[in-house]
């Protein structure tokens, strides 16, 4: 019993706040998607991460181990999935990217936030990272033909990582009124992702909503297993194992339509893989966090 009030205190506020953005949009209210995501990518989450690596006691040596088993996980995962679309003859400018990817942001980082403080927020950080680097690179290439890795580097929430991941290193620290702007700013990223997330939902125009459902599935089992077996493979710690196993196992990111929207793949399709994986998460998330605690 304790255990499970434990889970849904971590929980409850994640879904919570995306149903208040969900419900704002459907009761009408003006909601400038476009706005609020460009402030929170390109100033909000930099400054978060960058507080949070620069802040993190986490030994170098278990930020290096992680930082192993992601791209272990993610290499893994993104051979499986390539395969599935082969053998399922799924388009793949469509279904690829989406399936190997999921919310790390939106979702993962609010997620280790709640269920491990701070050391599992400078966990998922790392994640995050490693993430938003192959999305950007062959996850755009899959979807467009193209990927740039220069574009990657220029991207504020990258930027911010790298330099996060410097100070640590060196054990800089910047001025104190300097730090704690940067954490008034930051600060605003958590509850702006997860309310932008419903909204987002809420606009969705969902297809195919059982295949969506079944590939929801089937990307939940591929994604939650590869990470555990790497995780373990790579002896992390509790926290890392649990944070590995839940940002990988996030479901599909509401980018994965944007970027169908925009390159011409089936961006309706995707959108069922967005609202579809999503309410699995609500179910999903809660009960592998359990076995995770």
């Amino acid at each position: 019993m304790n255990l499970a009030l434990t889970v849904l205190e971590i929980v409850a506020p994640v879904f919570l706040l995306a149903a208040i953005g969900f419900v704002w949009v459907k009761l009408g209210n003006e909601y400038r998607i476009r706005f609020v995501t460009q402030l929170a990518m390109t100033l909000s989450v930099p400054c978060l991460i960058f507080v949070s690596l620069m802040e993190t006691q986490i030994a170098p040596e278990d930020l290096t181990a992680l930082s192993l088993a992601a791209i272990g996980a993610y290499g893994v995962v993104t051979v499986a999935i390539l395969a599935l679309v082969f053998v399922l003859r799924l388009n793949r400018q469509t279904f690829a990217a989406p399936l190997m990817f999921g919310n790390t942001g939106n979702i993962g980082l609010p997620l280790a936030f709640f269920a491990y403080g701070e050391t599992g927020l400078g966990y998922a950080i790392i994640v995050f990272g490693i993430m938003a680097v192959w999305s950007f690179t062959f996850g755009v290439w899959l979807v467009a033909g193209a990927g740039s890795f220069g574009k990657v580097v220029r991207e504020p929430m990258v930027a911010g990582t790298i330099l996060g991941a410097i100070f640590l290193w060196q054990g800089w620290q910047t001025p104190p009124f300097v730090t704690n702007t940067l954490d008034l700013i930051g600060q605003m990223a958590i509850p702006l992702m997860l309310i932008t997330l419903g909204v987002a939902i809420a606009r969705l125009k969902p297809g195919g909503i059982l295949r969506a459902t079944a590939l929801s599935a089937v990307k939940l089992v591929i994604c939650t297993g590869v990470a555990w077996y790497i995780g373990d493979a790579f002896e992390l710690d509790r926290i890392a194992l649990g944070v590995l196993v839940l940002q990988v196992a996030t479901p599909v990111a509401v980018t994965s339509y944007m970027l169908a929207e925009k390159y011409g793949a089936d961006a309706e399709e995707v959108a069922g893989l967005v609202v579809a994986s999503t309410l699995m998460s609500v179910a999903a998330l809660p009960l592998l966090l359990g076995f995770l605690l």
